[in-house]
């Protein structure tokens, strides 16, 4: 049993009656302008970019060490919305919008953010199996961290493509969504591979692909695994809303 509003609108609801997409888009953007005018401050006083690294990016982008994940644990969060690269953003927002659209469209908002969410937190996880047990990485751990929202991206295009493989974007282009996910993945595993640092979040777009993958499989199969954080953060964002605008649904 839940709570529904009758009104419209749900000014303090999350997502609910709302583009969730957008919202997340808004979040990653803000957070990125926020670290963007940090940096500028720390600059005019005359701090080197190491300082802010050490004293900013450093708590909330997710570390290669499982002692550099103890003292910040929040990280295994902070890190899916985190990028402090400018063309990593434009990239990570626009694919953002483009499968998180399409998953929207033809799932509902229900499964964005939960999605988003479970395939960041399996993407970290993967990411940090990985620097500690492939050997090629770990020459890379002083300097690697895992950053941005790559591996919940990845997670909403195989997600969409497992949801809607044959949709047409544009009616008159014959070309089927999954041909579009193909060459999202070449070029984003790509990337990544001929980038030395970047070489070490594929276990992280691995993770967060077969999330993805497994999430609307067992959605398709009638089983929503986000149903009972979606009831959770219903009754949250609505704890103060008067419950005569409310009726109640089973």
């Amino acid at each position: 049993m839940m709570y529904v509003e009758e009104r419209s609108e749900t000014p303090l609801s999350l997502g609910e009656e709302k583009n969730m997409v957008t919202q997340l888009l808004l979040v990653n953007i803000t957070v990125f302008i926020l670290l963007f005018f940090t940096e500028i401050v720390y600059g005019i006083e005359g701090n080197p970019p190491a300082r802010f690294k050490a004293e900013v990016l450093s708590h909330v982008l997710l570390p290669s060490t499982i002692d550099g994940l103890l003292k910040n644990p929040w990280t295994l969060f902070t890190t899916m919305f985190t990028h402090n690269s400018f063309w990593l953003i434009t990239s990570n927002m626009i694919w953002l919008a483009c499968f998180g659209t399409m998953l929207q469209n033809h799932a509902g908002r229900q499964r964005i953010l939960p999605l988003y969410l479970l395939s960041g937190l399996v993407g970290a996880v993967c990411y940090l199996l990985g620097m500690q047990f492939i050997p090629a990485f770990h020459a890379l751990q002083p300097a690697a961290t895992m950053t941005g929202a790559s591996a919940s991206i990845m997670a909403l295009a195989i997600g969409a493509t497992v949801v809607a493989p044959n949709y047409r974007l544009l009616p008159n282009l014959p070309i089927p969504f999954w041909i579009i996910t193909l060459v999202f993945l070449i070029v984003n595993v790509g990337s990544h591979v001929m980038n030395n640092q970047d070489i070490t979040n594929l276990p992280a777009l691995i993770g967060g692909g077969l999330t993805g993958f497994l999430y609307m499989q067992q959605w398709k199969k009638g089983n929503d695994l986000g149903l009972g954080f979606n009831k959770f953060i219903f009754r949250i964002t609505h704890l103060f809303h008067p419950k005569s605008h409310l009726h109640v649904v089973k």
